[in-house]
């Protein structure tokens, strides 16, 4: 379906989010919770009654917003009133194929003689020399794609890179930073150091839902080597 439109064309985006979504849906965690608003009198039995129950509470005047674990949603409960039990279309073992699957198909990129592997993400590499015709076609799904010629990458830890082009374009990426943010190769380099830490300061939005408010405030991001991962 998405080979069959352009990129500019909705039913194209809509493919790649079935494609790139789908599966996450599968493996998603089945335990759901209920909202409930009840009287603020109310409450003080609701918690006595389901203390274990609950997972969050507001308070909105004289209100409670109340997000808790249903006992009536009980698999053990619904099976022995016969009633059986809610089901929400999850699969963990189809979701935990397709990853698996996933990482058996990058390991051809990771475990090969060939060339150079200086990093990789879930589905792209950074090697040191082009990868074989038959491993690389744009429009193809499936396959690799060119997407730069690099002259100076530094990689620090996963997702937090920096990139110089052949036509002397700029690429990093931090991820928990905001784009706003400036960043210098000489930035990237100092965290090459053993221990060095880069701070830097970014307006982040906080929201209180019991007040109805937004709130802008300054954050410190704290940058450092990690290999954690990857």
């Amino acid at each position: 379906m998405r080979s069959e439109y352009p990129k500019t064309h909705p039913l194209n985006f809509t493919a790649k989010l079935l494609l790139n979504s789908l599966y996450g849906r599968f493996g998603m965690d089945d335990s759901f919770l209920d909202v409930s608003i009840l009287d603020a009198d109310s409450y003080k039995q609701f918690e006595i009654d389901h203390a274990n129950d609950i997972k969050e509470w507001i308070g909105l005047d004289d209100k409670v917003l109340v997000k808790h674990r249903s006992k009536s949603k009980d698999i053990n409960t619904l099976l022995d009133s016969g009633k059986g039990y809610e089901t929400h279309n999850t699969n963990v073992a189809l979701a935990a194929a397709i990853t698996a699957y996933a990482r058996v198909h990058m390991s051809q990129f990771k475990n090969n003689p060939d060339f150079k592997l200086y990093y990789s993400d879930t589905d792209s590499v950074f090697v040191n020399k082009p990868l074989p015709d038959q491993l690389v076609e744009n429009k193809t799904l499936g396959l690799m794609k060119l997407e730069n010629v690099l002259t100076k990458a530094i990689f620090i830890s996963p997702k937090v890179y920096y990139l110089q082009t052949v036509d002397g374009k700029v690429i990093y990426k931090v991820k928990g930073l905001s784009h706003n943010v400036e960043l210098t190769l000489n930035d990237f380099k100092q965290l090459l150091y053993k221990d060095a830490l880069l701070k830097k300061s970014q307006t982040k939005w906080f929201r209180n839902l019991s007040e109805g408010q937004i709130r802008l405030s300054e954050q410190i991001y704290t940058l450092t080597v990690t290999d954690n991962k990857r």
